[in-house]
């Protein structure tokens, strides 16, 4: 899983990473602020990540605010690392949008178990977040295949129809035969829609699509 370490203070974030890395965490550093919040905005962005309060740039409270009032529903569990221990700060905190804190000096246990919790919760949320978009997936596909099923099926008759009225030299039928075609081309996209049984994507002019052939069991 990927972890974002933002901290301005070289010795602890190098601290931070030798950790991370040996507990097989794929690590990105930031020195600061505005660096992290770039970082933030790159594709697929880190899912876990530990901010230092104080940095140069944007603070670790402010990055916290702006992420949780993103127009995004990426997955993210963020814990604040800060020296700053009294109890209206630790509210500060939490209520921006932090996770979880530890506090400076960090415990290397009391560190891997605060993570653990964290990578935890970011695989529980990202598989829920599956769960509903593949609802949401199963109930769009079903009604999209009940509403074409009778068009198809008219459309599919009427061109055997034409086919078996029409004389196979006549500019019509090649005509009939390709409508004939791409109806039986839907009733294959149809088929793989109702087998559709997890949320797989490809790109697409600077989107997202629903990739069927991955989607949908064999």
């Amino acid at each position: 899983m990927k972890i974002l370490i933002a901290e301005d203070n070289v010795t602890t974030r190098r601290i931070l990473k030798t950790i991370l890395v040996k507990w097989n965490y794929d690590v990105v550093s930031a020195c600061d602020g505005n660096e992290a919040w770039q970082k933030l905005q790159e594709k697929d962005p880190p899912k876990l990540i530990i901010l230092d309060w104080m940095m140069p740039g944007i603070n670790g409270v402010e990055i916290c605010r702006r992420l949780r009032q993103a127009d995004h529903v990426e997955v993210m569990y963020i814990i604040l690392l800060t020296a700053r221990d009294e109890k209206n700060d630790i509210v500060e905190g939490l209520g921006a949008g932090a996770d979880d804190y530890i506090a400076k000096p960090f415990d290397t246990q009391e560190l891997r178990a605060r993570i653990d919790v964290g990578r935890r919760v970011v695989e529980l949320q990202t598989a829920l977040l599956e769960k509903e978009k593949l609802q949401v997936i199963f109930e769009m596909t079903g009604a999209i295949c009940h509403e074409l099923t009778q068009p198809m099926q008219a459309i599919s008759g009427n061109s055997e129809l034409m086919l078996l009225c029409i004389q196979k030299d006549n500019p019509l039928y090649r005509n009939a035969k390709a409508i004939k075609e791409q109806v039986e081309r839907m009733g294959d996209i149809t088929r793989k829609l109702k087998r559709v049984t997890r949320y797989k994507t490809k790109d697409y002019i600077n989107s997202k699509i629903i990739d069927l052939d991955s989607a949908a069991a064999p």
